[in-house]
């Protein structure tokens, strides 16, 4: 359910020390005609004489076993007029997997350098667009990647002790080297150690996981599409979201050394993953949700509502922890799915993310703190803003599934049902096969909707699912889906650009040197037109109804499970229906299990509690009055959405 709001907005949260500390950069990182506060940093410093430089960082660790501290790569650039004046600049930094082996962003861009081993081309446009303007960047090669010492351990204490130690080191509290192996020693002298992180999916991972070590000088994180829980990557209350676990993963990115030294670490991730979905102790390290409330820097936010490779309830999960522990924070949801802010929403993005550092970094006045909250894409390209996220009026409200005039096809509303309805796990049908035939009886879901709405209805926060089921089988998977059955025209997220299309044209975000362009091509929505919008879903394996580790069930005999459905921000229009559908299998989007089940539901004891804006109260209004609802009839959603992705980061 929605965590209620502590603060109107992020508001002005800098104490008045900090402050003056601010002004006293802003004084020093503007030129020297100006006479009032900037509110904004311009581009005066040179991209193309930045210092570029490596540092290897010792971690305190020695995850390879090789009887030596692990050392991480950290590739800098930064502006080369501010080192000679003395100024020291923040940092804004990426800390990441993928540099050698597979590349970031649309256009998979690695890490190039020059003879002497200093970095050429780093990726993405993060150096390009804010070096020039008085920052430095910072690319840290995570632990067992590229040219990394130690192991990838896929969120565990290795990934987030390598980054955790380059800010250590940016504030003077860790040690660093010249070179990965030699003993000249390096400081961080031309940095005020105040830092941003950014990064999407794994590397966004890396920011909420620092981020909840409380460490001293991250002042804020921009994770994109990222996870907050690597149990909830891989695993919905024991029904299993892939094929395969964290060892696969790390064994993706390992650099060459890593491969030859860190057989142990992968043993590891094999024996405290099983893939019967138990939580374990290696998923306790992995969850960065419990320690929500020791975050101290700010948070923005970004995620598409429709991924299915980093699913929302990483987001929706975070976003709550968050706010129940006061964190300063901002949010954007868009209609895509695994896709970066700035191949969606390009201009705006750099734009409000430029503000976004200035303000939390610089110390700029710029009124990006008296901002909507929320920035929320309602159709394609078409955005809305909400002063704060959830909106105040939501309240989380219960809706009743009943029986109907044929079987499966029944009615969702306020009172409580009776009855029963029954269908049979059928691996082969998903989603988009339930909701196409939502008003006819089908043997593999049973549907419940209302009837069409005479007001807008907007769902905006987690939803979550409590079905009473008699199995037929010692094991079976539940799905729940929430629909918005009615035409529109939204993202193609189960395409392969999962809601954009790569064009051949370019644009320009930043300076751009021979190695290294600033030059990306450019993106638009890829639409589709649907006769419904799976709005919200939800998995779980019935042995999972009393605990996080999964029994056999007694055939025959009735179980209570709660299901905990993605969060999201959806407007189901005037017109359209609100359904409920209860199956099996998810096909593609979870396994099945090793029987096929038929299920039997109590609906007396089947409810749905849904985020509405305005609660019962809207939910009343927008069905008061309602007309028949519509025969019986096939109807179009996007296509089935493509098999689920193994890898955070790799798609869109």
């Amino acid at each position: 359910m929605p965590i209620p709001e502590r603060r109107t907005r992020f508001m002005t949260w800098r104490p008045l020390a900090t402050a003056a500390v601010a002004a006293l950069m802003a004084a020093l990182l503007v030129p020297a005609a100006a006479h009032s506060a900037p509110r904004q940093s311009t581009p005066v410093y040179s991209y193309e004489n930045a210092i570029r430089e490596s540092v290897w960082v010792d971690t305190g660790l020695d995850g390879d076993g090789d009887g030596r501290h692990d050392r991480v790569a950290v590739d800098i650039v930064r502006p080369r007029e501010l080192a000679r004046q003395g100024h020291r600049v923040p940092v804004i930094m990426d800390a990441s997997p993928y540099y050698s082996c597979c590349g970031r962003g649309n256009e998979s861009q690695k890490k190039t350098y020059d003879a002497n081993g200093h970095v050429v081309q780093m990726p993405l446009f993060y150096d390009n667009y804010f070096v020039p303007r008085g920052y430095a960047f910072v690319g840290v090669d995570l632990a067992g990647t590229d040219r990394s010492d130690g192991c990838v351990d896929v969120g565990g204490r290795s990934d987030i002790r390598s980054a955790k130690a380059v800010i250590d080191w940016l504030n003077g509290r860790a040690r660093g080297y010249t070179t990965r192996t030699g003993t000249a020693t390096a400081r961080a002298t031309w940095t005020n150690g105040r830092t941003g992180m950014i990064g999407k999916s794994w590397d966004g991972t890396i920011a909420n996981g620092v981020a909840a070590t409380g460490v001293k000088g991250l002042k804020t994180i921009v994770p994109i599409s990222a996870i907050s829980s690597w149990y909830d990557y891989y695993f919905a209350k024991g029904a299993p979201l892939y094929d395969s676990g964290p060892d696969w993963l790390s064994g993706y990115v390992d650099s060459p050394d890593a491969r030859a030294k860190c057989a142990a670490v992968q043993r590891k991730l094999v024996e405290g993953a099983p893939r019967t979905g138990d939580w374990t102790s290696l998923w306790t390290e992995r969850d960065y949700v419990k320690d929500a409330s020791k975050v101290k820097a700010s948070v923005f936010l970004v995620h598409g509502m429709q991924d299915l490779n980093v699913r929302t309830k990483n987001f929706g999960q975070w976003w709550d922890a968050l706010a129940k522990n006061g964190v300063e924070r901002k949010i954007w949801l868009s209609q895509t799915g695994h896709v970066d802010p700035f191949d969606f929403r390009r201009g705006a993005w750099v734009d409000t993310l430029h503000r976004w550092f200035d303000h939390e970094l610089l110390g700029y006045d710029n009124g990006i703190d008296h901002e909507p909250m929320a920035d929320v894409e309602r159709h394609p390209d078409q955005w809305t803003t909400s002063a704060v996220w959830p909106p105040r009026a939501t309240a989380a409200t219960t809706l009743r599934p009943g029986t109907g005039t044929l079987p499966g096809v029944g009615t969702l509303g306020l009172g409580r049902g009776s009855g029963t309805e029954t269908f049979t796990d059928d691996p082969s049908q998903g989603e988009t096969d339930w909701a196409a035939h939502i008003d006819r009886t089908t043997a593999d879901k049973a549907g419940f909707t209302t009837r069409p709405l005479t007001r807008d209805l907007r769902l905006s926060g987690s939803s979550e699912v409590t079905v009473t089921a008699t199995p037929t089988t010692s094991a079976a998977h539940l799905s729940a889906v929430l629909v918005d059955l009615g035409p529109d025209t939204v993202r193609d997220y189960a395409a392969s650009g999962e809601g954009i299309t790569t064009l051949t044209d370019r644009t320009c975000w930043g300076a751009s040197t021979a190695g290294d362009s600033s030059c990306y091509k450019v993106t638009a929505a890829a639409t589709t037109d649907v006769d419904f919008t799976v709005v919200s879903r939800g998995w779980a394996d019935l042995g999972n109804y009393a605990s996080d580790k999964g029994v056999a069930l007694t055939p025959g005999k009735a179980y209570t499970i709660t299901l905990d459905l993605a969060a999201t921000d959806h407007v189901v229009p005037k017109g359209h229906r609100l359904a409920l559908i209860v199956a099996g299998t998810d096909k593609d989007l979870i396994d099945p299990p090793a029987a096929t089940p038929t299920l039997t539901l109590d609906l007396s004891r089947t409810s749905a509690r849904v985020p509405l804006v305005g609660g019962a109260a809207a939910f009343e209004r927008a069905t008061a009055g309602s007309t028949v609802a519509p025969s019986a009839s096939v109807l179009d959603g996007v296509r089935a959405p493509r098999t689920a992705l193994r890898v955070p980061g790799q798609a869109g």
